[in-house]
């Protein structure tokens, strides 16, 4: 994607768990992360790596955000206060855990339409696959697509977020 869009994805308003509405843009020229999350996904292991990744790059200017999403198999049933807790207790979880979203089909969350538009390390774009698709946008504007059995702490991103922090 092009700076440009890269500008677009931070304008892009999204709801917070708290209801209010945020922008990517809020968190400045961070490295960010986002994140489809889902509690009862075979997955859910992965939240312990990406609060792994929060806590030892969050102060160098990186920060996950999740996504609660409950459009596969149902994955994702709680309310956004049951999502917190469980994020909380079950795996520590301190990065923001937003509202709940749609990531396809014609209700899809805005931010979601157009990172759909990342193409993956295999050139393809599209729907999103799972729960658990990475996305790692970048203070250049360059979005890295990563699909949901690729893990957090894999090579592949962490060397994109190493690449992409201030020194």
């Amino acid at each position: 994607m092009s700076a440009t869009t890269a500008e677009d994805l931070r304008a892009i308003p999204f709801t917070a768990a708290d209801g209010t509405q945020k922008t990517l843009a809020e968190y400045g020229q961070n490295v960010l992360m986002i994140v489809n999350v889902a509690s009862r996904c075979g997955l859910a292991p992965q939240y312990e790596q990406l609060e792994e990744l929060q806590r030892t790059y969050g102060e160098r200017g990186f920060t996950v955000l999740g996504f609660p999403c409950n459009q596969f198999m149902g994955q994702e049933p709680g309310s956004v206060e049951e999502i917190l807790e469980y994020c909380s207790t079950t795996w520590g979880v301190t990065f923001p855990v937003n509202d709940k979203v749609k990531v396809n089909g014609p209700g899809a969350a805005p931010l979601y339409k157009a990172l759909k538009r990342a193409k993956d390390e295999e050139g393809k774009h599209g729907p999103i696959l799972w729960n658990f698709e990475k996305f790692v946008l970048t203070p250049a504007g360059d979005v890295h697509r990563f699909r949901p059995t690729t893990k957090p702490d894999d090579p592949a991103i962490v060397g994109v977020i190493e690449r992409n922090l201030p020194a």
